[in-house]
């Protein structure tokens, strides 16, 4: 128990999603901050997560990151996970490392570029759940590390190598959409997606590609764009018959890129009469374990802690 208490705390911080079905409408209740969801949304969410195998796999592919990073941090760390929106909650995590001891915690949101409405809000979730009992280091932001980056343009052209011509191939980078009024406040979010989009492209030897957003909410008020499939379309229009979508703002497989990829875009692609492919999901790549490693280490390194 002294060695447990003595050491840093990790915690990866990621969205969260149903176990079951049945966990839909509490689920959304959750992401709704308690608003009354409709028969009908529910529904419509719930088919959703049908087309994906009925549950998501968000969680058990968080806890095998967790499980990487563990691995290369060793003892003098204890990496859990914690769920914006779902179990395991932030907040019962950190309770877990209060009761073991712990004094000193490393924050690092699984969504590498921020956004004051994305990895911001999981900070604010943190630090309320800590409420000054710990010592935190927030990462604010992680979507240039060199191995995130070597990961993703590995992607690329293994993916690009199941086309027959790849460089006819358009290739979309793309990233969770938000609303369009977070750039009033001069959120970083769109300018660092586009530089991650440029770096891998260039490791992977792109001359050109694209930058799209997808999934946006069911909302009134405007959003990023220009959305995946209405750049697809534009495209196919005029002629082009490949395309690849590299969810560069993911980093492992969920709804958004389970369904909203790999169901609506292909759909829309099918009735485009276009050929379209995605990169595979990071999940727990080595790379990507060890990028996620060194930014814990470095961040306790920069607090003085190791």
């Amino acid at each position: 128990m002294a060695a447990e208490a003595e050491a840093i705390a990790v915690l990866l911080m990621a969205y969260g999603g149903p176990d079951s079905l049945d966990d839909v409408e509490p689920y959304l209740l959750d992401v709704r901050g308690g608003r009354p969801v409709s028969p009908e949304f529910t529904a419509e969410i719930k088919a959703r997560y049908a087309r994906i195998g009925g549950r998501s796999p968000i969680r058990e592919l968080t806890e095998a990151q967790a499980a990487g990073v563990q691995r290369l941090l060793g003892d003098r760390f204890a990496v859990r996970v914690g769920m914006r929106h779902w179990h395991p909650y932030i907040a019962d995590a950190v309770e877990r490392m209060v009761a073991a001891g712990q004094r000193r915690l490393v924050g690092i949101a699984l969504a590498p570029h921020y956004s004051s409405m994305s990895v911001g809000a999981y900070q604010k979730k943190l630090l309320a759940a800590t409420a000054g009992r710990l010592d935190v280091a927030l990462v604010r932001s992680w979507g240039e590390h060199t191995k995130f980056l070597t990961a993703v343009a590995g992607r690329l052209t293994q993916a690009l190598a199941r086309f027959p011509s790849p460089a006819a191939v358009q290739v979309l980078f793309t990233a969770h959409s938000l609303p369009q009024r977070i750039l009033a406040a001069g959120d970083p979010y769109p300018s660092e997606l586009r530089a991650s989009a440029a770096a891998v492209a260039q490791r992977a030897g792109l001359t050109a590609w694209h930058f799209a957003y997808q999934s946006a909410g069911a909302t009134a008020e405007p959003w990023l764009g220009p959305e995946a499939g209405a750049l697809m379309t534009d495209l196919a229009g005029k002629g082009h018959q490949a395309f690849l979508i590299v969810p560069i703002g993911f980093v492992c497989d969920h709804v958004e890129v389970l369904y909203d990829v790999d169901v609506v875009y292909r759909e829309l692609a099918g009735r485009l009469g276009v050929r379209l492919e995605r990169t595979a999901s990071l999940n727990d790549d080595p790379l990507l374990v060890g990028a996620i490693a060194e930014i814990a280490r470095d961040a306790a390194a920069g607090r003085g802690w190791l």
